[in-house]
C-alpha cells in the first residue's frame, strides 16, 4: 500500500508539473516575443529545458514499475538512474546556457517594459514554487535521486524567476540593466552547486559503486555479527535504480547449524538498518572455497579470519 501511495504521489507530481510549466511557458514565451523581452524569452528557454527534464524524470518512473521478464530479470530499473543522470547534465548544460546569455547582456544590455518582465516573472515564480512543493516529501525525495533531479529542477526554475523579478523591479527604479545578467550570474551558480552533487552521485549508481548512504564496512560488520560467522568475501553492494539497493556476499559458516536462522535475520537487518531490499547470502563452509581463491575480495576489510575453536 505504501508504494502504491508513492507511485501515485508522483505520478500526479508530474502530471501538474508538466502541465503548469508547460502552459507557463507558452506564456512567457508569448510575452517575451511581444516586448521584446531577452530576458523573458531565456528564461522561458530554460523553462522548456526543465519540462523536458520532467518528462524524462517521469518517464524514468515509470518504466521502473514495468514488472521483471524472462529477458530483462531485473525489468527497467536501472532507467531511474539513467533519467536522473540525463536531468544533471540537462541541468548542467541549462546553467551553461544561463551563463551564455548573462555575459552576452553585459555586453547589449536590453530594456524591456520592466513592469510586464515582473508580472510574467512573478508568475513563474508562483508556478515554479508550487510545481517545486509537488517533489516534497520527506521521507522519499532525498532518498531517491530521480524524483530529487526533478525537485532540483523546479527549484532552479524557481530562482531564475525570481532573480528575473528583482531584476525588473531593481531597472524599474533605478534603470540599471547590468543587474539581470549579475543576478543570473549568482543564479547559476547556486544551480552548479546543487547539480555537482546530483550529477556525481547518479554517475557512481551508474557505474554501480556502492551507494552515498552505505558503509561498507558497517555492513561487512552486521554480516559477521555471529558467533558461527568467521569470514565474509566477495561482498557487493549496488544500486539497481535510485530507491532499490541489491546486495551479494559470500560467508563462512563452518557448521552448517542455524544457516536458515541466519539469513533470516541477515534479511531483515540489511532492509531495516541498511534499506537494501534485494539480498543474496551464500554461505560457504570453508574459507579455500573456489570463488574465493579466484578474487582479491576473499577478505576484502583486511580482517582476520575468526576460528570458530576459539571465539
Amino acid at each position: 500500500m505504501h508504494d502504491h501511495a508513492h507511485h501515485f504521489h508522483y505520478n500526479r507530481a508530474f502530471r501538474w508539473g508538466v502541465s503548469l510549466n508547460v502552459f507557463y511557458v507558452l506564456v512567457e514565451a508569448g510575452f517575451g516575443f511581444q516586448i521584446g523581452s531577452l530576458a523573458l524569452l531565456s528564461d522561458a528557454g530554460h523553462n522548456l529545458g526543465d519540462v523536458l527534464g520532467l518528462l524524462l524524470a517521469w518517464s524514468g518512473h515509470a518504466l521502473s514499475q514495468i514488472p521483471p521478464s524472462s529477458k530483462r530479470t531485473y525489468g527497467y530499473q536501472s532507467a531511474t538512474i539513467l533519467a536522473a543522470l540525463f536531468n544533471a547534465l540537462i541541468l548542467l548544460m541549462a546553467t551553461g546556457g544561463i551563463v551564455w546569455e548573462a555575459i552576452g547582456r553585459f555586453q547589449e544590455p536590453s530594456v524591456p517594459d520592466s513592469q510586464t518582465v515582473i508580472i510574467v516573472a512573478g508568475i513563474g515564480v508562483v508556478v515554479n514554487f508550487v510545481t517545486t512543493l509537488l517533489f516534497v516529501q520527506k521521507h522519499d525525495h532525498d532518498h531517491d535521486l530521480n524524483i530529487r533531479g526533478a525537485f532540483l529542477h523546479m527549484a532552479a526554475d524557481t530562482g531564475v524567476s525570481l532573480g528575473v523579478v528583482i531584476g525588473g523591479i531593481v531597472i524599474y527604479y533605478t534603470g540599471w540593466t547590468l543587474v539581470d545578467p549579475v543576478l543570473s550570474l549568482l543564479i547559476a551558480a547556486l544551480i552548479l552547486w546543487g547539480t555537482w552533487g546530483l550529477l556525481t552521485e547518479s554517475v557512481n549508481m551508474a557505474m554501480q559503486a556502492v551507494p552515498q548512504s552505505i558503509d561498507l564496512h558497517a555492513v561487512a560488520a552486521a554480516l559477521r555479527d555471529d558467533p558461527g560467522v568467521t569470514e565474509v568475501h566477495d561482498l557487493h553492494v549496488w544500486a539497481m535504480s535510485t530507491t532499490n539497493i541489491a546486495l551479494t556476499a559470500h560467508v563462512i559458516r563452518p557448521d552448517s547449524t542455524g544457516d536458515a536462522e541466519y539469513l533470516r535475520e541477515m534479511s531483515r537487518v540489511l532492509r531495516e538498518k541498511f534499506k537494501i531490499r534485494h539480498t543474496t547470502i551464500q554461505i560457504d563452509r570453508q574459507a579455500d572455497a573456489p570463488d574465493c581463491q579466484a578474487h582479491s575480495a576473499c577478505n576484502m576489510f583486511g580482517e582476520t579470519p575468526r576460528n570458530p575453536t576459539t571465539d
